[in-house]
């Protein structure tokens, strides 16, 4: 949630009376426009941005990058960068700033085609992030873990309920793209840290708003994407990695991993729960790097 200062510092209220009096936006559109800008406003905020002057066409394009990050379906992010224009569009119209950044923003033609992995020894260093100084390290542990271990899509972690870890059987039930169910292996790392947030934290935190939901923030409430994003930009820097880490690039290291230590090609299909076997077959190619820079570096004639 935006602080109050933030909603009137970038006049959020008067947008939303500009998309009613002077647009005619409909009430569906009308929500979803405000939405779409508080996520940027929020994005921005995080950036150190404090008033509208400060956005640049640099940060709306690493904002476009950040929605697909959080998982946002290509028709969303468009709907976003619309209601962007339209928000700038405002502020221009109202002298709020002279310039407009998004004038160039595009959505990305093509995403990258390998996606960002880390090391086997970033994903460790990254694990012990979360320390006992942090009150909610119990949580932050259990995500890692679990977003790691089972190369979940930010919206499963987010959306994974109580009853749906089967610590006994070392098994998630996870509902997907599709609210397509599927069952993910879980090891001991995984299983340790959910259990100890479980008996620790988690009723501690639970205020009566849990929903059912296993992660919650500082309030009780299920997490949001956003609040799981900033959670791993923490332990990003505080692990001391520099490489670009989102919530997607654990699910990309969860799966080159399992392929470069001999996994089958189906059966990391099937955990990712991918409608498809092409799709998961961007991670072969990950995996052929792999193996060039192994032979480079081991073969005597690489």
């Amino acid at each position: 949630m935006l602080e109050e200062g933030a909603v009137l510092r970038f006049q959020l209220e008067r947008f939303g009376d500009f998309l009613t009096l002077e647009e005619g936006t409909s009430p569906r559109t009308l929500e979803a426009y405000r939405r779409d800008v508080e996520r940027l406003v929020e994005y921005a905020v995080v950036k150190g941005a404090s008033t509208p002057a400060d956005f640049t066409s640099r940060m709306l394009r690493e904002f476009v990058y950040h929605l697909k990050d959080l998982g946002l379906a290509p028709a969303s992010i468009r709907r976003n960068i619309s209601a962007v224009r339209t928000y700038f569009r405002f502020l221009l119209s109202d002298g709020v700033v002279a310039r407009d950044p998004s004038e160039r923003l595009e959505t990305p033609k093509r995403w990258r085609t390998l996606p960002d992995v880390l090391t086997v020894d970033e994903a460790l260093k990254l694990l012990a992030a979360p320390t006992l100084d942090d009150p909610l390290a119990f949580r932050d542990r259990a995500m890692l873990e679990l977003a790691y271990g089972a190369g979940l899509r930010v919206s499963e972690w987010i959306t994974l309920g109580l009853r749906d870890v089967l610590l006994e059987d070392k098994l998630v039930r996870v509902f997907g793209k599709g609210s397509k169910e599927r069952l993910v292996p879980i090891g001991r790392s995984a299983i340790g840290a959910v259990a100890t947030y479980m008996r620790e934290l988690r009723p501690r935190l639970e205020k009566g708003a849990g929903q059912g939901v296993l992660l919650l923030n500082a309030r009780g409430e299920p997490l949001t994407r956003m609040g799981a994003w900033k959670i791993l930009q923490k332990h990003v820097e505080r692990a001391g990695i520099t490489k670009h880490v989102s919530p997607h690039t654990l699910r990309h290291s969860f799966a080159t991993h399992l392929l470069e230590g001999g996994a089958d090609l189906r059966a990391v299909q099937e955990m990712l729960g991918h409608a498809d076997i092409s799709t998961t077959q961007i991670y072969t190619h990950v995996d052929r790097e792999y193996l060039r820079r192994v032979h480079k570096q081991y073969h005597p004639r690489g």
